[in-house]
Formats: C-alpha cells, structure tokens, sequence
C-alpha cells in the first residue's frame, strides 16, 4: 500500500462522532429486576451459535469450516464438564437460588439442554453439507462398507498390524461387572452369542483413539480417502471375538463432571491436593452420555441406569459422526486452497529498530504495545525472557505462570536463568482448569532447576500475566515488566488476539514488586500506584470510572465508555453501565460470548451497543477504556468482567498512558467497532445479528484490517523511523475506516 499526502489527515484521533447523547426522560427501572440480565450460560451457548455460522458461512475456505465445527464440538464438551456438570452439583444439593436473571439450577438445565439439541441439529446438518462438499474437493470421508474388498482387506491388515493389540474387550457378565468407562472416550456396546446359545452376551470396547494412541481417521491408500476407526472397527469384531455371532455393535460416548474440587484450607500439600483432584475427576460423576441414533432402548436405558443418568434428560441421540471434534486431525491436511491465506507474524518495529538489547531499547524508546498474533510472541514475550536469563545485568525475575506450553521458550528461559544463577521464583497456577497436570509437570521441573515455585494465594486463581524483572543498570537496580491479557503459551499466541505491554515504568515496577510479595509470601494486599488488581481494587476502581462518566454527562461534559473482553457477567458492573446509559453516557461493549446486559431497550440501554467479533482468531483482549471528559484512560490486562474473575481471582490490569501507544489502541477498537464482516450485533432480546457488508464496500473483517495494518506497520518501519510514519499510518487507515463502514 503505498502512502501519500492525500492519506494524511490533520487532527487527532477522536472517539466517535458522539460522546454522550441527551439523558433519556422514562419511568424508572428496577435494576434488579430479573428481565434485565441475560443468562450467562444460554449466552456463552449463543457466542457458540455464532462460532457454529462460521462452520456454515460458504464465504469461508472449506477447511476452516470444518475447524469452526470442530471448535464447537470442543466447546460443548467443555461445557458439560464444566457448566451443566457444576449446575448438576447445585441441583443435586437442593439448592434453590436463582440465578441473576431469575432461574433455578434446574430452569438453567431444561434452558440449556433445548439450546444444545438445536445447536447439534445444526451441527450434523452441517457436516452433512461439508462431507458432500470435501468429497468434490477429493477428501472422502467413506464407510467401511462403501470401500471395495481389496481396500477393505489393506485397511483390515494395517488394523491388525498398527491398532488391533491396544483392543481390549471387557465383557459384562455376573462374573465382570458394568466396566468403568473413561471421559470422553468412544466405545462399542457389543451384543453376541455363542453358536448355538439362546442367550445373548455384552461386552464393551473402548476405541483407543486420542492422546497419541491412534488417529480417529484412518487414511485409504495414497488418496485423501478415510474411514473413522470406531467405523472399522465395527466391522472387524471377528478379530476380538472369533467364532462369535455379532448380533450388535453400538456406538455410544460419556461425558463426566470436572468439578471435583476439594478445600483447599483443609489441604497440607496444595500439589498433592490437586494430583488427588485429578485422580477424582477420572472416576467424576456423568453428566451426559451420547448415543447412535436407532439404539436399541433396553440398551440406552441400560446405559443410562448404570451410568446414574436420566434417560430423557441426559441422553442426547446423533445420526451423524460422535465426537466431532476430532475433525482437527482433518483441518491439518496440505490442501492450502481450502485454508485461509497463511498468516505470518511481524516482527513488533520498535524491537527491530531500538538498540539491540531489549532492556536498553525499553529504558530510552518508553514502553512497547505488543498486538498479537499480529506481531509475533517469540521476538517480543520470549525473547524478553530469553535475554533476561542470559544477561549478567539480570539479577532476579519473578512470573505467573497459568498456561503454556513445551512448544516454546518459556520453560526453557527460565529453567535456564536459574542455572546462570539469577533469583527466579514462578508462581504456578495448579488450579487452571484442564492444565493442571501439565502445571504440576512444569512446576516439578523447574523445582528440579533451582526455581522458586509457588502455587498462590489460598482460595484465589493466580490469573494474571506478569514478568518482572530486575536488573542492575548503570544508574542502580531497575525493573522492567511484561504485563499481558494472554497466556505465556506459545502455541495460542498465534491463534488469539491479544495485548502486552512492555515497560521499565517505575511506579508499575514497585506495583508489581508488592504483588509479588503478597503472591509468594504473606504480605497483606497492597495498595498500588497505578496498577489495578483484583480481587481487592479493580472492580471497586471500574465502578468509580463508571459513576465518573456518569457525572460527565449529566454535567454535559464529554463521557464515553468502552470495553473490549470475552466476558461480561458481573451483576454489580452490568448494573453500573445500565446507569451510565440512563444517565447519557454511550456505552460500546466489544465482548466475546457471554453479556448478560440487554443493549436498546428504551429508557434504559439505548445508548448501549453490544458487538461479537468471530473470526480467524479467538477474540481474547481486554481494553477499557475511559473518555473522562478528554483526560483519555486506557487499561489493558487480564480480567474478564466476571465476578470470579473480580472477586476470586488475582487479575491485573495495567494503564496504557502514552498517547502513541493510546493512539493504537483506538484504532483497534475502531475497527472493531466498525467490522461489517465479523461483528455481530446484539439485540434487546438478547439474540445476534451478522452485520453484512454494504454492496460495493470492504469485505474483510476487523481481523484482516489488523493484520494489513501490522504488515503496513513494518513495511513503513523498514524504509523509515516509525514514530515519523506512525502518524501518517493512523490517520491513513482512520480514513479507510470510515469509508469501510
């Protein structure tokens, strides 16, 4: 793209053509009426009906079609271990309460349960339409029975040879009670007789697909033909059971609570307590368990009986393929005419440009926004941690740790800033959900290293993103953070958007140097300088902000308010904005999936507009952002606006006060706020509609903008100084912007 003085428009970046509207003359609300908050549960399974379009948009690749539908199968699994399994626990206390918008455990249950039957309706009409679609692309997805006998014989021996001695039959008999079946795992109810015999026998067998074990697809020759496993297996039971009469074979899966959790205050050893936690969790009560269509039903209620489950409620048919989230092992294929274009991260132009070392380039060029996965995690978080280990400046670094993984450098960097002798003391968040054993694994390993591990703050999630690190410059000791809204894990980094910032900025240095100290030792919680952090300051200061907007504009003073975050579910802060809306200020909510605030009604939430963005990327920053009558206040961090998140979790969300660094984070905002092509806006009722590009204008979503505006970024930073080209650049895509939307 090339820039010239036509491009360049004079004035600073403004928020909107409207700050704050005319305070609505209506009756009153009762704030606490229940009508006016939408169910957290029914709104995430909504943000999953959007993720399910994606799967049925022709205006996607095919390929990522079949990832939009392997997500949603992911997510609802992870939903019945989670959600319906954590509503089960309540309802099977007896405990009554309603939830924030009136409904019982139960209420939730039936709500939900309605919702996900429509979502796999969808989901398997779907399929339907992709396997009709990858088979004229020359990806088949076949039967057993469809294949000639020669092809059947190939896959029948490569069976035998590769898989069949992981088989393992369990019979179910007087003399071998019902077998324990496994999460998530696929089995075979198997119905035989001996010749001869009247009676029938059960046995089941667990398909050894998963955690490397063997692929649920299985390849046909040279051509991208497959048949499932489960599927031939089917059709080879004479290897398991010889000289037996098959009268049926069964397809059915289980799905068990992960909520098992024990008190941590009656724990000795919080390692140990969650190691048992996770051995709870294998034998977990079920919450769901999935059948073929057309089994036979004095075997589904069996089934449902020995698995403590009511039939109706509980057992969810489907006349398509079970598990479909092992559709991923397709999306990874070489067929990249089926994908999107391929994605390279930037290097981030003031690491490029500064001094080369990265504390110097920090300490005189001011702080880095880092926008991921625009720009790239290993030049900017790894190599922050990379050159802190070796650099003989480096004295100490402490980090949260809630998710990563052994794809990156992290681990590495740190396991090797200990043997070089630097102080390195982590803090391990055992309790995040579904990485507990690999947290255990890491925090063993860097024990092992000469680590200072810690596992928190007793009854809180440690869910914040922060490096410290202390280093002895040539004025004295000087701190410099990372502070971030996404995991330290390599591998998501490329897959969620998400923002870091880099600073030496002293008073954020002391903020973290007392968090720490209350994180790893028992320093009572601290008052911050500029940091907000929950569980003790952050929503408090987010309410204050908010009633500050408030004044604003019923003084007729400019007030805006503006979050980007995956959640919101906080009563107290939906509340809050709800009166901010009353009161004439203009509310625009970037969230992800759940919202419980009901934008538009009149009177009440008219100057609300709530937008979903579902693209390439999962939608993972947090931005807040404050008008204050022109005394502009950006944070960014890792807070969601949930109350676990506010009020049981350690989170800390930083300000982001230099006006460059502000600059760019309006513009992600603004092109959110003005995407025609992923952004799907929500109504009163709570219901989503796609916003569809006006005919003749930009049909990229907000996620394609910010990648050409990254790749705009470095082009220009190559050929010139950025802070020289950084204005031309914002003013420049301002103006696509609007005429975008």
């Amino acid at each position: 793209m090339n820039i010239t003085a036509d491009d360049v428009e004079s004035g600073a970046l403004n928020d909107g053509a409207q700050t704050s509207v005319q305070a609505p003359q209506s009756p009153g609300f009762d704030l606490d009426a229940a009508e006016l908050y939408l169910n957290r549960e029914l709104t995430w399974l909504a943000f999953n009906t959007r993720v399910l379009h994606e799967a049925e948009d022709p205006r996607n690749p095919l390929l990522e079609r079949v990832k939009f539908l392997a997500i949603v199968s992911g997510n609802l699994d992870e939903f019945f271990m989670k959600r319906i399994g954590g509503l089960k626990q309540v309802e099977a206390a007896g405990l009554k309460e309603v939830s924030v918008d009136g409904r019982t455990p139960t209420e939730q249950l039936a709500a939900c349960q309605e919702v996900i039957r429509e979502l796999m309706d969808r989901k398997e009409a779907a399929f339907d339409e992709m396997k009709a679609e990858l088979a004229a692309n020359g990806i088949h997805l076949n039967t057993y029975t469809s294949l000639s006998g020669v092809q059947q014989e190939r896959l029948r021996q490569d069976y035998i040879n590769n898989i069949f001695p992981l088989v393992t039959p369990l019979a179910m008999d007087p003399g071998h009670p019902f077998p324990f079946i496994s999460n998530m795992a696929l089995n075979l109810l198997v119905t035989l007789r001996f010749p001869g015999e009247a009676s029938l026998r059960m046995a089941r067998v667990k398909v050894p697909v998963g955690n490397g074990i063997a692929p649920r697809f299985l390849k046909v020759g040279e051509e991208e033909t497959f048949v499932t496993l489960d599927d031939v297996m089917v059709h080879n039971l004479d290897l398991l059971f010889p000289g037996m009469d098959i009268e049926s074979c069964e397809l059915f899966r289980v799905t068990r609570n992960a909520n098992v959790e024990m008190d941590e205050d009656e724990a000795d050893d919080l390692l140990e307590m969650i190691e048992t936690e996770l051995r709870e969790r294998h034998f977990a009560p079920t919450v769901r368990l999935e059948v073929m269509e057309g089994m036979n039903p004095v075997h589904r209620g069996m089934l449902a009986a020995e698995l403590g489950l009511d039939e109706h409620r509980d057992v969810f048919e489907l006349s398509g393929m079970m598990a479909m989230k092992d559709l991923f092992d397709l999306v990874g294929l070489d067929r990249p005419e089926l994908k999107n274009g391929p994605h390279h991260a930037i290097d981030t132009p003031r690491l490029t440009m500064g001094p080369a070392n990265i504390f110097h380039n920090i300490r005189e060029g001011g702080p880095i926004l880092l926008q991921h996965p625009y720009e790239s995690f290993s030049t900017s978080v790894e190599r922050f941690l990379r050159e802190a280990s070796t650099d003989p400046k480096v004295l100490a670094i402490k980090m949260t740790l809630y998710r990563t993984t052994a794809q990156g450098q992290v681990i590495q960097s740190l396991v090797k800033a200990a043997l070089n002798g630097k102080q390195v003391a982590v803090l391990v968040e055992l309790k995040a959900r579904f990485d507990e054993a690999a947290n255990i694994s890491w925090a063993r390993r860097l024990e092992q290293a000469g680590v200072h591990v810690t596992y928190g703050v007793v009854g809180l999630k440690t869910h914040s993103k922060v490096v410290l690190v202390v280093r002895k410059d040539y004025n004295g000791l000087r701190r410099y953070a990372h502070i971030g809204t996404g995991n330290y894990h390599a591998g998501t980094a490329r897959l969620y958007s998400d923002l870091g910032l880099l600073t030496a900025d002293q008073a954020i240095g002391e903020d973290l140097t007392e968090l720490f100290n209350y994180l790893t030792g028992y320093s009572p919680p601290p008052t911050y300088r500029k940091i907000l952090a929950a569980p003790y300051k952050l929503k408090p200061a987010l309410l204050d902000k908010i009633e500050r907007e408030i004044e604003h504009a019923r003084a007729g003073r400019e007030a805006l308010i503006q979050f980007k975050m995956n959640a919101l579910e906080d009563p107290d802060i939906t509340r809050a904005l709800y009166k901010a809306s009353r009161a004439g200020v203009r509310v625009d909510l970037i969230v992800r999936d759940t919202c419980r605030l009901r934008p538009g009604i009149p009177g009440l939430s008219d100057n609300v507009r709530v937008v979903s963005i579902v693209g390439r990327f999962l939608e993972h920053t947090r931005i807040f952002y404050f008008r204050n009558n022109g005394n502009k206040e950006f944070y960014i961090g890792s807070a969601d606006l949930m109350r676990r998140n506010l009020e049981k979790r350690v989170e800390v969300v930083t300000p982001v006060d230099v006006p460059e660094l502000q600059e760019d984070l309006r513009l992600i905002l603004d092109t959110q706020l003005s995407d025609q092509r992923s952004a799907w806006e929500m109504r009163s009722d709570g219901s989503y509609v796609q916003r569809m590009p006006p005919e003749g204008k930009d049909e990229r979503g907000s996620q394609d903008m910010l990648i050409e505006m990254a790749n705009t970024r470095m082009a220009a930073a190559a050929k010139h100084k950025q802070n020289k080209v950084r204005r031309k650049l914002v003013n420049h895509f301002r103006k696509r912007l609007r005429n975008h939307s």
